[in-house]
């Protein structure tokens, strides 16, 4: 593995200096004495774009897209920035998928579709979040210490047509990202106006109905947005989902990037029910029925109670200001959110009459607030900036676990008040010490103190913990429009309260995670932007997925190694390209007699597309996702198979104000999981079995079939 990682990054090192040896006399690369018109600069032009470069500024330049350089800004090869342009040419399935535009992310669900996603990336398998953070307008929405997991991120409350763009972070090298931000961080940002109204109808098979209204005025000295969106969706499912969500956004804006203040308000409410994944041994397989009892369907489940409901408002007040010498950013978030799960992992494992299905109860208030002030300076002829942050968060939580049968509740497994306090300040600095060769040095400190209310035992246990994460980055370049970066640091993410404060074999409170980089960015050829990274990332604790009450838990320390490998060229107005290719190897470090794969972690992935949009009108764009192969079982017996799919989009523009889009998902058609889990299970009339009265099985929920959908789009 080694060999084949060193071999590959010598061969991603060498293309771009290959084709930009080939190409630079052809296309002329050197900006600094050739103009765009191809012509010689003369002397006065020379000298004014000298002190331009001489006066730049990182943060005045603004990064729209996949397609901006981000040569001289980035701070590694593992950041960048999506634009709302790759948005709106993605055939997106769900809310949620909006991750995946980020290289080497993958989304799936494993329930219901109002349920959060699962994510994948280096090697993870993120469960619902844990070790990715995840920010909308800046506030988090990862929810520590939540009754179904650590980390929870529940997303279906985006609304696509009002990103703006999604910053990205992949890694623990940045001193302004903390809690869950190991594998990597992203935030999305909405837009504070809108040139034109937007108004969608959707339909389309599987009783799937959109439709999307949003406008924004000019109100007073700023801009009043609001947005209103209802959508159903059923699914493939022989108990359909039944997936009914309302949402809404209202924000008002004053002022623009450089200087002003904006408040939103979001509201979010959804129901539906789940068909949860099957075990493999229940589940009929063309003409042969492997359990007569049972003959499962692939889109049913062996509980038909499950679902739930959820429940989202937040309120959020920024305000920001950028001048020649400081940059100073504020911001207070609200946020109430609660939650009712109804799941069955088990099916009869615990209780052989009445079934396992439990209530996950999850109900809470956050209240939070982000502070930075970074100052711009030169000293003695070097740009330097410092950048100091203080980020604060406390949840009040309310969560419980309840054994239930058809959703009512049969008696208390656990219920807790929690309250739990964050606290990180940072500081970072950054050095532009010569033309070629910058830094960027981090420091970062969080606290946070548990408290813990058991309802049951009328117990109060309180638990406080800190930790240090010193991060940095050393940048070499450009040459030939290529930039190396070589990055480290230390992170963490925190474990489950309720786990933190028990008294027989606590878990660790922060548990750290410390990873490195070797990457570069490079410009080839014009239009095409190209990123390459050798990574490795160690964590002392690793949080895994556990079967029977569908949470996940603290488990053995790993390190995970690989590299990535992310493409996007723009070849014109109209044909844009993107390829990303992520393979990594995970391990458990220390040796155990059950094996040292990490079950569920992801090797290999490949996302590609080609977006067309013709002068005439026409425009698509057909996307192909390959998920590698996982073990699924510490030893590696059970693997879960790639899956392969393929999604197409293509619609007409009538004039400015009207477009018709026509999307297909799953276009082949093909018949694999969304995701597959293995663990012990029992069926209702099944013997007892050998692990303590189950059968260890693979249990998988299958990928939408070939679908659908139909949209009209009008600008007003």
């Amino acid at each position: 593995m080694r060999q084949n990682i060193l071999r590959i990054a010598v061969i991603g090192i060498s293309i771009p200096y290959f084709i930009c040896a080939v190409f630079s006399p052809i296309l002329s690369q050197d900006q600094e004495t050739k103009p765009t018109n191809g012509k010689e600069r003369t002397e006065t032009e020379k000298l004014e774009l000298k002190k331009k470069i001489s006066e730049y500024k990182p943060d005045a330049i603004v990064i729209r897209d996949r397609r901006s350089n981000l040569i001289g800004i980035a701070s590694s090869a593992s950041e960048g920035v999506v634009g709302s342009d790759q948005i709106k040419t993605r055939p997106i399935m769900r809310q949620g998928e909006v991750a995946e535009l980020i290289p080497g992310v993958i989304v799936t669900q494993h329930s219901g579709g109002g349920k959060a996603n699962q994510f994948f990336l280096r090697g993870f398998n993120l469960d619902h979040g844990t070790d990715l953070a995840s920010n909308v307008e800046g506030m988090p929405v990862n929810n520590v210490s939540h009754a179904h997991g650590q980390g929870y991120t529940d997303l279906n409350f985006l609304i696509p047509e009002l990103v703006e763009q999604m910053q990205y972070k992949k890694g623990v090298y940045y001193a302004d990202q903390g809690d869950f931000a190991s594998a990597g961080a992203f935030n999305i940002s909405y837009f504070k106006s809108l040139t034109k109204g937007i108004a969608n109808v959707e339909g389309g098979t599987l009783g799937y109905a959109r439709t999307l209204i949003a406008k924004s005025h000019k109100v007073g000295p700023g801009d009043l947005l609001y947005a209103f969106e209802a959508s159903h969706n059923d699914g493939p499912w022989t108990i359909s989902d039944n997936f009914r969500r309302v949402n809404g956004v209202t924000s008002y804006s004053v002022g623009d990037k450089q200087k002003g203040f904006s408040i939103s308000l979001m509201g979010y409410k959804g129901s539906w029910h789940s068909t949860g994944q099957a075990p493999k041994r229940a589940l009929r397989m063309g003409d042969s029925w492997l359990a007569p009892d049972s003959g499962l369907s692939r889109f049913e489940s062996v509980d038909h109670n499950d679902g739930g409901w959820s429940n989202r408002a937040s309120v959020n007040f920024e305000a920001h200001r950028l001048e020649k010498g400081y940059e100073a950013k504020t911001q207070f978030y609200g946020i109430y959110y609660d939650l009712r799960l109804f799941s069955n992992f088990t099916y009869y494992l615990d209780d052989p009459v009445r079934g396992d299905q439990h209530e996950q109860a999850d109900r809470r208030t956050i209240a939070g607030s982000k502070s930075s002030y970074k100052d711009i300076s030169e000293f003695w002829g070097i740009h330097m900036e410092n950048t100091i942050g203080l980020q604060i968060r406390r949840d009040y939580i309310q969560n419980g676990l309840f054994h239930t049968e058809k959703r009512a509740r049969l008696e208390t497994v656990r219920e807790d008040g929690i309250i739990q306090l964050s606290s990180g300040l940072y500081y970072e600095n950054k050095i532009q010490w010569s033309k070629k060769f910058r830094t960027v040095l981090g420091l970062r400190g969080d606290y946070y103190k548990f408290n813990v209310d058991d309802w049951g035992t009328k117990e109060r246990s309180e638990r406080n913990a800190r930790i240090y994460s010193p991060k940095g980055s050393i940048i070499i370049g450009p040459w030939c429009k290529t930039e190396f970066y070589i990055s480290g640091g230390y992170g963490f993410h925190s474990n489950d309260a309720r786990g933190v404060i028990q008294k027989v074999d606590p878990a660790v409170p922060l548990v750290q995670t410390r990873g490195g980089e070797v990457g570069l960015r490079t410009e080839p050829i014009s239009g095409w932007q190209s990123t390459f990274s050798v990574w490795q990332l160690d964590m002392n604790s690793e949080l895994l997925f556990v079967g029977d009450n569908g949470t996940t838990e603290a488990s053995r320390p790993s390190t995970r190694k690989g590299f990535e490998w992310a493409n996007y060229y723009s070849y014109n107005s109209w044909l844009m390209i993107d390829a990303d290719f992520a393979t990594s190897r995970s391990r458990f470090r220390d040796d155990d007699p059950s094996g040292n794969y990490i079950p569920g972690s992801i090797r290999n992935t490949l996302a590609s597309g080609i977006t067309l949009k013709n002068p005439d009108g026409f425009f698509g764009s057909l996307r192909v996702r390959y998920f590698g192969n996982r073990s699924l079982i510490e030893d590696n017996s059970v693997r879960s198979p790639a899956t392969t799919t393929v999604n197409f989009q293509f619609g007409r523009n009538f004039g400015e104000d009207l477009s018709i889009v026509f999307e297909v998902f799953n276009l082949l058609n093909a018949h694999v999981s969304d995701i597959d889990y293995y663990y012990a299970s029992r069926l209702k009339n099944e013997a007892v079995g050998p692990n303590e009265g189950g059968y260890n099985d693979i249990h998988t929920h299958p990928a939408q079939p070939r679908s659908i959908r139909l949209s009209v789009r009008a600008s007003f």
